[in-house]
């Protein structure tokens, strides 16, 4: 992290990942994850080959180095139908082009972050995201031991939406992932089983409360004089017409 106790501060400006960012975006994966990518990968993102990429650059550095990337996000788009949670999303039978946005790699390097760099990242894209009409959502994986990414994204409002077994295989070793989805665009997840479980026992229990407030006022007007029954009635129809005819009532203004 910069020292907080310095006068130096960092002007961060976003930009998309350009060729001259080659040596330096393989130098900063290297240093920030297990998992180690190939060449071809890092091509594929600074000359745009299928990849979307951000890069961030601290434009104040007074070094020679205010070109540099300090941060980075990679992502691909996916079509909806050869996606691996195409049952979490509602999707249009009838629309073949319906597609999700996938984030590959996000980092900073050490230097620079707690700054909201990673943060101003992944806004970047999700309104990339949304300004797709046919996205539907943005999806990722995070290995099960980085509790900061896991905390990351549920603060940047992602739903962890399930656990994957043996996820990833790194140094002879397996470890689960969880996958993580921002909806946009209208892509929220159908109802689960549980939800729908939920949902029909409130209404239940709403429809037993209604029925027995019924029964009630049933067993108390049996108890009633004839002749209080129906001037109850009558004061009724009296107060129900002024409300269905009241301009100021704004529930009745529908009707």
């Amino acid at each position: 992290m910069l020292d907080s106790s310095s006068n130096y501060s960092p002007t961060i400006v976003y930009r998309p990942i350009r060729p001259s960012d080659l040596d330096v975006l393989e130098q900063i994966h290297i240093a920030l994850f297990p998992i180690r990518y190939e060449r071809e990968f890092f091509l594929d993102v600074v000359h745009g080959r299928g990849i979307i990429s951000w890069g961030a650059v601290d434009i104040n550095r007074t070094d020679g180095r205010d070109d540099e990337l300090i941060g980075f996000v990679t992502t691909r788009i996916i079509p909806g139908k050869d996606s691996e949670i195409e049952d979490l999303f509602r999707y249009n039978a009838s629309r073949n082009d319906l597609c999700l946005l996938y984030i590959l790699t996000l980092g900073v390097v050490e230097d620079y972050r707690s700054l909201g760099i990673a943060s101003s990242l992944v806004q970047e894209v999700i309104k990339y995201a949304s300004s797709i009409a046919s996205c539907r959502g943005v999806y990722l994986h995070v290995i099960s031991y980085n509790q900061p990414a896991i905390n990351f994204y549920k603060k940047m409002l992602f739903g962890l939406v399930r656990r994957l077994s043996h996820f990833y295989y790194i140094r002879g070793r397996h470890y689960d992932s969880y996958l993580f989805v921002y909806y946009v665009n209208g892509g929220r997840s159908p109802c689960s089983p549980l939800e729908i479980v939920t949902a029909f026992l409130v209404y239940f229990r709403g429809f037993l409360r209604m029925l027995f407030s019924k029964l009630q006022r049933t067993e108390s007007n049996k108890n009633l004089p004839r002749w209080y029954r129906c001037k109850e009635a009558n004061s009724l129809m009296v107060n129900q017409n002024k409300r269905i005819i009241s301009a100021d009532d704004t529930t009745c203004q529908h009707i």
